[in-house]
């Protein structure tokens, strides 16, 4: 049943106004760590503009990042498409490696912070709890909380007494647990309240009642009874806390200052938009004209741009026919059934290849996996289909891109977007240029050849409304 904001706010406090120059200038003043963000798919920079982004943690990666100077730096894992083991391993290597990098930046404290999806999706309690293990392993010193915020706003993301939502001020507001998102083959769920969620999704090794609540009267009025609810938190114990607006947000971040600078340690389990607040940046407007037109260097282009549809939500759906009515462009279909059989394989991707490449001086090209769903028998199966898919969707890019330099990529999908920066695009390190869409769809420009210039759009399947898509192409065609 979908709620409106009013119904569910009737009861707390109203929103506080904070200003972000006011959170840049106290994490100025403590000194703030430098934020380490592995990103579990690339759709987490939306809410960012102007940082640093790897799809690579080598450590001379990472100390280039770490050059720039910026107040936080954003790792692409990918890992909410991997299974379990190799999710671990890889948050393993990435603080190892951040370690290894701060050996020749001995003044530069990080924190990190696991960014995940909005809509309660991937690999936790894993992946806080091996970075946890892994800092303390570096540092000697265990994490006392683990902040759980996966509010995003700027989506229909929000936390209202403990309770997490999806939906929009138009809509209404449903709990998580009643939308799609919770019967993700791989990662589905039971319970939209956060505390039963983590109590949930830990097999009960955390019950509900250990979980620190900060609800948003609290959140708004009491700075000082927020600080001491995150000061109470011991031995990893997971914090959650309402949000609603970026004030919100803010507001958590000034009292994190306050109990790390009491010296608590935390790291995050978050939303995007929690690491904007964190760090004091202002909402970056949706990106002009001429932004998009500075960040398309190199040589000539084609008059095409290529978008790649890998996600299968139902608002992608949506809007990949909203895209059909508005513009009419080439479309190819990458047939899973056909690319899960090998005899089929190579020759399905080199038509659509060839074909792709013959079009794409003249117009946009669409390349789209098959809309029905399959999965495997259970969720590991399931990962692995993905990922055979995603491993098409990057060769038909990687060759297309090689035959011609398109006008601009869109990438719609978390695990098509990551795959088709660091495999198809073989994009090593970028910068977040700032958003397509208010607060939403990220751009990043390449740092890197052989991409370096062609306008790169991250796009999450599950943001917007189906005119969304419509509106990125046409801003890109302008």
């Amino acid at each position: 049943m979908a709620h409106t904001l009013d119904e569910l706010l009737q009861d707390f406090a109203t929103d506080v106004p904070v200003e972000a120059c006011r959170v840049r200038e106290e994490n100025k003043e403590l000194q703030a760590p430098i934020l380490m963000v592995l990103d579990d798919d690339p759709t987490g920079t939306q809410s960012v503009a102007d940082l640093p982004v790897l799809t690579s943690w080598e450590t001379e990666d990472i100390q280039w990042a770490l050059s720039t100077g910026k107040p936080a730096v954003y790792i692409m894992t990918n890992s909410r498409s991997l299974n379990p083991d190799a999710a671990a391993a890889i948050n393993r290597d990435v603080v190892r490696a951040t370690y290894r990098a701060l050996r020749d930046y001995p003044d530069i404290k990080v924190s990190f912070v696991s960014r995940s999806d909005s809509t309660l999706r991937g690999h936790f309690p894993l992946e806080p709890n091996i970075l946890a293990d892994e800092v303390k392993a570096a540092t000697g010193n265990d994490v006392d909380g683990i902040v759980v915020i996966p509010a995003f706003a700027d989506a229909g993301r929000i936390t209202i007494d403990g309770i997490h939502y999806a939906g929009s001020i138009q809509t209404g507001f449903t709990p998580v647990a009643d939308t799609e998102f919770a019967k993700d083959a791989t990662f589905g769920y039971k319970n939209s309240s956060l505390a039963k969620w983590i109590e949930e999704k830990t097999e009960g090794e955390v019950t509900a009642k250990d979980v620190i609540a900060i609800d948003l009267t609290t959140l708004r009025t009491d700075p000082e009874g927020t600080v001491e609810k995150l000061k109470a938190a011991t031995n990893r114990q997971p914090v959650i806390c309402d949000s609603v607006t970026e004030d919100d947000l803010r507001l958590l971040a000034l009292a994190l200052n306050k109990a790390e600078s009491a010296g608590s340690r935390f790291l995050y389990r978050v939303g995007p938009p929690f690491v904007r607040a964190r760090i004091g940046q202002e909402i970056h407007p949706p990106l002009t004209k001429t932004e998009i037109d500075a960040a398309r260097t190199g040589k000539a282009v084609a008059k095409g741009g290529l978008i790649v549809i890998g996600s299968h939500v139902d608002l992608t759906t949506r809007q990949l026919n909203h895209l059909r009515e508005d513009r009419k462009l080439q479309e190819y279909e990458i047939d899973v059934a056909q690319i899960l059989d090998t005899a089929q394989r190579d020759d399905h991707l080199r038509a659509i290849i060839d074909q792709a490449t013959a079009v794409l001086d003249k117009e946009h090209v669409i390349i789209r996996t098959s809309r029905k769903l399959i999965t495997g028998k259970d969720a590991q199966s399931s990962l692995d289909i993905s990922r055979q898919v995603s491993a098409s969707v990057v060769e038909v890019v990687q060759q297309i891109t090689k035959a011609i330099r398109p006008r601009f990529v869109i990438a719609k999908g978390g695990i098509t977007s990551s795959d088709v920066a660091s495999k198809g695009l073989e994009i090593k390190h970028a910068t977040v240029i700032g958003p397509m869409l208010e607060g939403i769809v990220s751009l990043w420009r390449g740092e890197n050849k052989p991409s370096k210039g062609i306008p790169y759009i991250v796009f999450a399947g599950n943001v917007g409304d189906e005119t969304s898509l419509s509106a990125v192409v046409d801003k890109l065609t302008a």
